[in-house]
């Protein structure tokens, strides 16, 4: 089995976008498929199915079922907050230990061709009360695909991302330049170009907003 760390260099940037268009090429090429979202806010408990985990539901080819929700992402919260707020507003005491538990459960219980672990937010956003995305993937030890968008000032930020990462010994197997929605974002292939020229060795690829020919390539 081949499992990845879906990363963020900010919020926003299209992260659960990206890790669906992996699940779908790779099932295109006959593989199988499988993600967890070990935590998640701004989930409506009500109406799910555009939330991120129902994005990856259907991704995958999964019905829709509360069950299949509970398999992939138990820990779901309403307000649209980091994971740690928002769980704090519904008396939860979310701790690094019980997301790295349910990702090291499911890690060794599948048995899919491409597991994706996806997570919330930027590589230093908090994702319990004691740690932060960083420190979950730094737990799982996976490769990373690191997501960066393409808005005014986001090629700092995906480089400075991907060196958080390379500082705490993390292998990073991609960077996906997320196309802004923004018309007026700068030009596209000159923010890949200059994300490409500083990140070394690491594969650059760029994401149009309306392309997901891109994701073949990587799984």
């Amino acid at each position: 089995m081949r499992a990845l760390f879906v990363a963020g260099a900010h919020t926003d940037i299209g992260k659960t976008w990206a890790a669906c268009a992996l699940l779908r090429a790779a099932r295109a090429k006959g593989l199988s498929v499988a993600a967890l979202k070990p935590a998640v806010s701004g989930v409506d408990p009500g109406d799910w199915s555009q939330s991120d985990p129902g994005k990856l539901l259907a991704a995958m080819g999964r019905e829709l079922t509360d069950a299949a929700l509970d398999e992939i992402a138990p820990l779901r919260f309403a307000a649209a907050l980091s994971p740690p707020m928002a769980a704090r507003l519904e008396g939860v005491d979310l701790r690094l230990s019980r997301l790295v538990e349910f990702c090291r459960a499911g890690l060794a219980a599948a048995s899919a061709d491409l597991m994706l672990v996806e997570g919330a937010g930027g590589v230093m956003s908090p994702m319990a009360e004691d740690g932060t995305c960083l420190d979950l993937m730094a737990a799982l030890g996976l490769p990373a695909v690191l997501v960066g968008g393409a808005y005014l000032g986001s090629i700092s930020h995906t480089l400075t991302a991907l060196e958080t990462l390379r500082g705490r010994g993390l292998a990073v197997e991609a960077v996906i330049v997320s196309q802004s929605a923004d018309p007026d974002a700068p030009d596209f292939a000159q923010t890949v170009e200059s994300v490409a020229r500083f990140s070394g060795e690491v594969r650059v690829v760029a994401a149009g907003r309306d392309e997901v020919g891109w994701a073949a390539g990587l799984v």
